[in-house]
C-alpha cells in the first residue's frame, strides 16, 4: 500500500504533468530518476507564477563597483577580454578574479605555467586593471619523491609572474589520491609546506572542500536537493564510496587551525549557508578565515532576517563571489543584497525550490561585501579604481 507522502506526491505530479500537456507545455521526461522514486518525475513542473502584489525592485546593475572574487575563464590566455569586459561595465564589475589560472580542463600540452603566463600577458596588454588571476595545484604524485619541491617552485614562479592568489578544487579531501591510491585528506601533513608557503608569499587561498550537504542524505522526499540530484546524478555522494561531508569539513577546518597565518577564503559560505550560526563560530574561532557567497545566493535569500544579521556581524569577511560565468544572473545577487523586495524567484530551480528576498543591506556592509575585503586580502587589485 502506498504511503499517504507518495500518494500525495503522485497527486501534485499528475496535476503538474496534466496542466503542462493542456498548456501545451513540455513534459520532461529526460531526469535519471534514482530506483525508487518514479512516481515523482515531474515535480519539478509544479512552479506557479505568484500571484503576490509587492513592490518590485529588478536591480540590473550593482549599486557599487564590485570584485567577482570567484569566477571561472578557462581561456584567459587566448580569449578577446573586450566582450568579456563590455559585459562586466554593464554589471558595475570592476574587477573578476579568474580562479581557473593554469587553465580549467586544459589537455593542450602546454604547460600550467606558461598558461599562466600568457593569460596574465593578456590581461595586462588589453584589460589592464580588470582582471586577477589565481594559480592552481594539481595532488597527482603526492607522496612521490621531488612532488612538493616541484610544487612549491611552481606556485612561487606562478606568483613572481603576477598570480595573486591559489584556488583548490574539491577534489582535494573527496577523490584525489597519492602514489599509493590513499585518499588525501585536506589536512594531510604532507600539505602544510603549501599552505605555510602561501602565508610567506601573503596570497589567499581560496579553497572549495566537500559540496551541499543533502547530497550525501538519501535521494528521497525529504532531501531539499533531489531535483538536482535527478538532473545531475553525479553529484549524489554514496556515503559508502564518499567520505561524510562532517568529515571533510572538519579536515578543512583542521588545516585552518594549523595555519593561521595564511588567509583562506572558504568558498560557498563553507557550505553552510543555511546555518549561518555554526558558519559565525567557525569565523569567531580562525581571524584568518574569510567566506564568499559564490553560487549559494538561495541560501541567503530565503532567511532574510537572519542573513542580514550575519551579514552585518561578519561584515569585514564576507567577499562577493558568483562561480559560473552568466552574466544574466547576476542580477539577482544585487536585487538580494540591496532591495527589501519580498518573494521573488531565484534563476535555477534545482538550488532552490523556494523563492527569495532581499536584505536591504547598509551601504557601508554593501561596500564591503563588493569591494573593500577584496581589496584587503587579495593582493594585485587597484584600489584607486573603487570609491573610499
Amino acid at each position: 500500500m502506498p504511503s499517504k507522502t507518495t500518494l500525495t506526491l503522485f497527486a501534485v505530479a499528475l496535476l503538474a504533468a496534466t496542466t503542462a500537456f493542456a498548456q501545451g507545455g513540455p513534459v520532461r521526461d529526460d531526469l535519471t530518476v534514482p530506483p525508487g522514486l518514479e512516481f515523482v518525475p515531474y515535480f519539478y513542473a509544479y512552479d506557479p507564477p505568484s500571484t503576490l502584489v509587492v513592490p518590485e525592485h529588478p536591480t540590473p546593475r550593482a549599486k557599487y563597483p564590485f570584485v567577482d572574487v570567484h569566477n571561472h575563464q578557462g581561456r584567459m590566455a587566448d580569449q578577446d577580454l573586450g566582450e568579456l569586459v563590455a559585459d562586466m561595465d554593464a554589471l558595475n564589475m570592476q574587477v573578476l578574479v579568474n580562479l581557473s589560472g593554469r587553465g580549467f580542463r586544459r589537455n593542450d600540452g602546454e604547460s600550467g605555467h606558461d598558461y599562466i603566463v600568457r593569460a596574465l600577458d593578456n590581461v595586462r596588454d588589453n584589460a589592464p586593471g580588470r582582471f586577477v588571476i589565481f594559480t592552481n595545484v594539481s595532488f597527482d604524485g603526492v607522496g612521490s619523491d621531488g612532488w612538493l619541491e616541484e610544487t612549491l617552485a611552481g606556485l612561487e614562479a606562478d606568483v613572481a609572474a603576477g598570480a595573486a592568489g591559489l584556488k583548490i578544487y574539491k577534489n582535494l579531501g573527496m577523490t584525489a589520491t597519492d602514489v599509493d591510491g590513499q585518499r588525501i585528506p585536506t589536512d594531510d601533513p604532507r600539505l602544510d609546506p603549501l599552505w605555510a608557503k602561501c602565508g610567506e608569499l601573503g596570497i589567499p587561498v581560496l579553497i572549495h572542500t566537500a559540496d551541499p550537504a543533502p547530497f550525501w542524505q538519501p535521494r528521497d522526499e525529504g532531501n531539499e536537493r533531489l531535483l538536482e540530484l535527478m538532473q545531475r546524478p553525479g553529484r549524489y555522494r554514496d556515503p559508502a564510496e564518499f567520505p561524510s561531508f562532517e568529515e571533510l569539513i572538519g579536515e578543512q577546518h583542521a588545516m585552518f587551525r594549523k595555519h593561521p597565518e595564511t588567509t583562506f577564503i572558504a568558498a560557498h559560505l563553507g557550505w553552510f549557508g543555511n546555518d549561518l550560526a555554526r558558519l559565525g563560530r567557525l569565523l569567531d574561532e580562525m581571524p584568518n578565515v574569510y567566506t564568499e557567497i559564490g553560487a549559494v545566493l538561495a541560501e541567503l535569500g530565503r532567511q532574510p532576517r537572519t542573513a542580514r544579521q550575519f551579514l552585518i556581524d561578519y561584515q569585514d569577511r564576507v567577499l562577493m563571489g558568483k562561480d559560473s560565468w552568466r552574466p544574466e544572473e547576476y542580477p539577482y545577487y544585487f536585487r538580494t543584497l540591496e532591495t527589501a523586495d519580498e518573494y521573488f524567484p531565484y534563476y535555477r530551480q534545482r538550488h532552490a525550490f523556494w523563492r527569495l528576498y532581499g536584505l536591504d543591506l547598509p551601504d557601508e556592509v554593501l561596500k564591503k561585501v563588493y569591494y573593500k575585503n577584496a581589496l584587503a586580502i587579495v593582493p594585485g587589485i587597484d584600489k584607486s579604481a573603487f570609491p573610499e
